[in-house]
């Protein structure tokens, strides 16, 4: 997407998540900055149930004069632009408009609008906002302060620089015309007296999981940025692996999660936690969600006749409790199998061959060159591939996708000389890690039925698994309860996960 592509509209608001950071408040000034530039009757907002605190924040949109708004209803505009967010996923105010777009560098959550420009490689969505200017011919130099605004940004999303790899947010590091006594200010007023002792005190009341490595603390309502810097420092801690830091509001909870090991993906792990009474969702290493007060209370009832706990007893006195026991639940009752490595007990799975279903597959080599690293977004998690003349992307009867090998594929599947006929819901993509671009798999794709060959041992899953396929041994695939373990029968270590509506409508027992 280009930003010049948004000119077509005249009534347009700019919307970031509802607990603006650095990076938003970036991100949607430089999109705001551009837009009114041009002429355009724009505006700046954000919603939610929580207003801008942080004194680092409201010094920055004092000294950079940053025209952001807080609303709790929005008169429908022509073009609603959510930035460092994505339209409909739970931190952020749905907000009607008769056009969306998207400009993120977060994981895809979902379909994506027309008007969408995702660069989940990027270190910061002021990365993002920067290279749409560049391609309008715009220097951001030319505005010190919308310069040192996506600077900021960059340097708070990326842990002071030291999570930076790509090459976009190197030159933005390094390019930046900024003010360097308006950052060293804003870096110097993270917190105030007050919540430093918030901090302070969460810190030293923590709960310690000894043998799952996570520690749970409980923060006096504040900010939800310094829920995130209390579970940053959390982390910092040789024995924690992963941390849950909650704050209690009147009207629900907010939590903030963090993970550094690649068994726990912190946005799973937050939805986990969420899961039926709110939302939660974020990046692998760093994730946020809320819980609603109603829906708490009704789960908290439920949770304390099973505990054989006092039914009377306040949320707010037995919320700890709770979120620990969610906390064990996850960790509990899961099992993770590193593919490459495990021996597969066979003995209860049943066999099954896949039925003759027309599918899509795309040789990988004719679209991206042979050593390129992609990702391959499949409906039980992502999977980093590295191309090869081998690797076969198949499109399945739901717009799955998954990789092969030209050996398996030969064997397995038959050829048809046609394209193939896309007609689920979502047109699958595979991103390029490097270029940060969704390339759409469909215009690509030929049709193939399969041989008969297809033969897998698979069995319904009665709990959590997670699965590191011997594709990617850095992600897992995440397989509930109902759906289904399958192996290949001429490869033991081909394991996977396959979600239980696809399995019904594919495969047959033999």
């Amino acid at each position: 997407m280009r930003l010049s592509e948004l000119l077509i509209y005249n009534s347009i608001v700019v919307q970031c998540h509802d607990n603006p950071d650095a990076d938003a408040l970036a991100s949607g000034y430089g999109v705001y900055t551009y837009l009114k530039e041009q002429g355009k009757d724009v505006r700046f907002v954000y919603g939610g149930r929580f207003r801008i605190q942080k004194s680092n924040l409201a010094l920055m949109i004092s000294e950079l004069k940053i025209p952001i708004e807080y609303v709790d209803s929005l008169e429908k505009p022509a073009l609603l632009v959510t930035v460092d967010c994505q339209y409909g996923e739970g931190n952020v105010t749905r907000f009607e408009a008769d056009t969306v777009a998207v400009i993120d560098h977060h994981q895809v959550s979902g379909a994506l609008p027309t008007l969408s420009e995702v660069r989940s490689n990027l270190g910061a969505c002021a990365t993002v906002v920067r290279e749409l200017l560049r391609l309008e011919g715009i220097d951001i130099n030319d505005n010190k302060g919308l310069a040192t605004a996506l600077y900021y940004g960059l340097l708070t999303d990326t842990n002071n620089f030291t999570e930076i790899s790509h090459p976009l947010d190197r030159d933005l590091r390094d390019d930046a015309a900024f003010d360097r006594s308006m950052i060293v200010h804003f870096r110097n007023a993270n917190l105030s007296l007050r919540e430093l002792e918030i901090a302070g005190a969460a810190l030293m009341n923590y709960r310690y999981h000894e043998d799952y490595r996570y520690a749970v603390a409980m923060a006096e309502p504040c900010d939800p940025n310094i829920l995130g810097m209390i579970s940053d420092l959390m982390l910092e801690v040789d024995t924690v692996d992963t941390c849950l830091v909650y704050s209690v509001q009147p009207f629900g909870v907010k939590i903030s999660v963090r993970s550094c090991v690649k068994e726990v993906k912190a946005s799973e792990l937050a939805a986990f936690i969420t899961e039926g009474i709110g939302s939660g969702g974020g990046h692998l290493e760093k994730a946020g969600g809320f819980i609603q007060m109603e829906l708490l209370e009704k789960a908290f009832l439920d949770f304390c006749r099973e505990q054989g706990k006092p039914s009377g007893q306040k949320v707010s006195e037995g919320i700890e409790d709770f979120l620990l026991q969610r906390m064990d639940s996850y960790f509990s009752n899961i099992q993770i199998i590193y593919a490459r490595d495990y021996s597969i007990d066979i003995s209860g799975m049943a066999a099954y061959k896949k039925r003759k279903i027309p599918l899509g597959f795309v040789e990988a080599d004719r679209i991206f060159p042979t050593g390129a690293k992609v990702c391959i977004r499949t409906l039980e998690g992502d999977l980093d591939v590295q191309i090869s003349r081998d690797l076969y992307i198949m499109i399945g009867i739901q717009g799955e996708v998954y990789p092969n090998d030209r050996v398996k594929f030969e064997r397995s599947y038959d050829r048809l000389d046609i394209p193939y006929s896309f007609t689920g819901e979502y047109a699958p993509v595979v991103k390029d890690v490097l270029e940060g671009k969704n390339v759409s798999l469909v215009p690509y794709a030929k049709t193939c039925v399969p041989s008969g060959e297809v033969h897998i041992y698979a069995a319904r899953l009665e709990h959590r698994v997670k699965v590191f396929t011997a594709w990617d041994e850095e992600k897992y695939m995440l397989g509930k309860e109902g759906d289904y373990l399958a192996v290949r029968m001429d490869d033991l270590h081909d394991i996977y996960i396959i979600e239980k509506s696809i399995f019904q409508r594919t495969y047959e027992e033999i």
